[in-house]
């Protein structure tokens, strides 16, 4: 283990390896260290974080150890992968976009991370199940959170303006493999339509960051991973703390 990870919790008595699909042992680091232990408090006292979160200028609506676990897994886990960039569906007002973008920056040579949105507001939803409306989160600007990267030297940033639908496709088969996405998107439609379109793409072990599915408000979110990812697929969940995070098939 590198000093870098040596705040990262020992766990005696556990196999770091592979089981089912998920790392037992990284997900126990990661959740538990931020539920139980002092991780969180490790996190943030680390300069790495402390720079790139200061590069979102609080523009992120994610809740503390949300941050914190995408630290992790950008900083410590997506180096030992095969490289990939990161995508994130639903950027809203680009905090979580600007803060990997700075990280990925220092940690992962070449990789860049693209913030899908509308820009505009949430679309359409299915109200037989979403409890998000159309028009909802329309206080962003797409020129803001550029300006704010070309500040911040963040090139590695790209916004992508429009329904997934229409820009999510083309933008995958035109850049390579992707090694972390990150659903932040609230919605059945968006959720569903943003894990489906990135599995082709995605490196062996590569990671699906869920953010809303374990929210109380988007029970859309939640049963495209129960009906897709866990039904459908049998991926198994190597985090359900601070959200859910499933990694790709090795093989």
């Amino acid at each position: 283990m590198t000093e870098t990870l040596s705040y990262l919790p020992v766990l005696h008595g556990i196999p770091n390896e592979m089981r089912k699909g998920r790392n037992v042992y990284e997900g126990y680091q990661r959740g538990w260290g931020l539920e139980f232990g002092d991780l969180k408090q490790q996190c943030l006292a680390d300069p790495d974080f402390q720079i790139a979160y200061a590069k979102t200028r609080h523009r992120s609506l994610l809740m503390a150890e949300r941050t914190l676990n995408l630290f992790m897994i950008v900083k410590y886990f997506l180096p030992r992968l095969p490289s990939g960039h990161i995508v994130e569906y639903g950027s809203y007002r680009g905090g979580a976009a600007l803060f990997m973008a700075a990280l990925a920056q220092k940690f992962l040579s070449g990789v860049r991370v693209y913030a899908l949105d509308t820009y505009e507001g949430m679309p359409l939803t299915d109200k037989m199940i979403d409890a998000h409306s159309a028009g909802e989160f329309t206080d962003t600007s797409l020129e803001e959170i550029r300006q704010i990267a070309r500040e911040e030297g963040l090139d590695n940033l790209e916004c992508v303006k429009g329904l997934f639908e229409d820009t999510a496709s083309a933008l995958l088969s035109s850049i390579g493999k992707l090694a972390l996405v990150h659903i932040d998107c609230d919605i059945h439609s968006g959720v569903k339509y943003a894990y489906e379109v990135s599995k082709p793409h995605m490196v062996p072990g590569g990671y699906y960051v869920f953010d809303d599915a374990t929210v109380s408000s988007c029970l859309g979110a939640t049963e495209v991973v129960e009906d897709l990812v866990i039904g459908r697929d049998g991926l198994r969940s190597e985090q359900i703390f601070p959200h859910f995070v499933f990694r790709h098939p090795l093989a």
